[in-house]
């Protein structure tokens, strides 16, 4: 018989819907999303028991409920965590392992699920050293990436990165750094795509020189176009727990500068650069230096390792083996 997964997260990222899509491939799949604390109890009550597996993105409170009526009844539950969930930054204001309601949830829903998937060996140590995660749980699946279209040999001068501008990100996604290293490379133009969340964006164009540009929220074939034309990829996060618009930016050929948080060292390995200063001047020269780096060979390495260390019929192999262990 088909095993019946319900399948609950509390938004509908694309590697959340990549997994959805490819658990639908072998299994009944109920897509049960919750964006927020609340939800119907009478209808969840009745949809545990009638499933084989819970499979819950993130151990936070749209997955509580879930992970302890199965508990409870019997049902076994898979958790992907490595995100808010498991951060403690308290310098970024991120990270549910600061303390408090949030962590509490968080550890709950580890303590309690059968097993937890983290997709990078960073993010697996993290939940084992913050949140108390048993290291017999956990299983490490390294996202799927879909590989973008390369671009031309030839690129524009352009130093791009990729994050949603909100105050919690100007830190922990290195916006505020990315903006303010582009007064020393007045030749380069630096462009920040996302959407624009809060006032902070405000703050960041008041600092910014005329060689920044900010576009808001684009569009698949928009942030395709851009990663195509772009030399050099920048992330220098604090915390990520794999770096997924690092990974397509790479297939695109663009060539990576990161810092060395979480698991960027993992998906980039020796094909790009490290920023190991987020000081403007020296992340500024971090960023010069692979430039020139910018050719088509260099190009075609980055993109051969995302295909290679990354591709997504792994990662279903490797869910639908997970699966099978716990629901037999």
């Amino acid at each position: 018989m088909t095993p019946r997964i319900l399948f609950v997260h509390n938004g509908r990222e694309r590697f959340v819907l990549d997994d959805l899509a490819l658990l639908s491939q072998e299994h009944t799949v109920t897509d049960w999303h919750q964006p927020g604390r609340r939800f119907h109890l009478g209808r969840l009550m009745r949809l545990v028991p009638s499933h084989d597996l819970v499979f819950c993105w993130f151990a936070s409170w749209h997955a509580l409920a879930p992970v302890l009526l199965a508990k409870a009844l019997g049902r076994p539950s898979v958790v992907v965590v490595g995100g808010y969930d498991t951060a403690n930054l308290p310098d970024a204001g991120y990270g549910a392992q600061r303390g408090g309601l949030p962590r509490w949830v968080a550890r709950t829903v580890i303590r309690q699920a059968t097993r937890l998937i983290v997709n990078s060996q960073a993010a697996g140590q993290e939940a084992i050293a913050n949140a108390g995660a048993d290291p017999a749980k956990i299983h490490v699946i390294y996202h799927g990436v879909h590989p973008m279209p390369m671009g031309p040999a030839q690129r524009e001068s352009i130093a791009l990165t990729v994050g949603n501008v909100w105050e919690e990100n100007l830190l922990r996604k290195g916006l505020l750094p990315f903006v303010q290293a582009a007064v020393h490379l007045p030749q380069v133009r630096f462009v920040l795509v996302g959407r624009w969340c809060d006032g902070s964006i405000h703050r960041l164009q008041r600092m910014a020189t005329p060689n920044v540009t900010f576009t808001g929220f684009v569009s698949d074939k928009e942030l395709a176009d851009w990663y195509a034309r772009a030399s050099v990829y920048v992330q220098a996060s604090l915390h990520e727990g794999f770096g997924l618009s690092v990974a397509e930016a790479m297939t695109a050929g663009c060539i990576p500068v990161v810092s060395r948080a979480g698991a960027l060292p993992e998906v980039v390995g020796k094909v790009g650069g490290y920023v190991d200063s987020l000081q403007p001047s020296r992340f500024a020269r971090s960023v010069a230096e692979a430039l020139p780096a910018a050719c088509p060979e260099r190009r075609r390495l980055c993109r051969e390792r995302i295909l290679r260390c990354f591709p997504m019929d792994r990662r279903r192999e490797q869910l639908m083996e997970l699966v099978r262990l716990v629901v037999r």
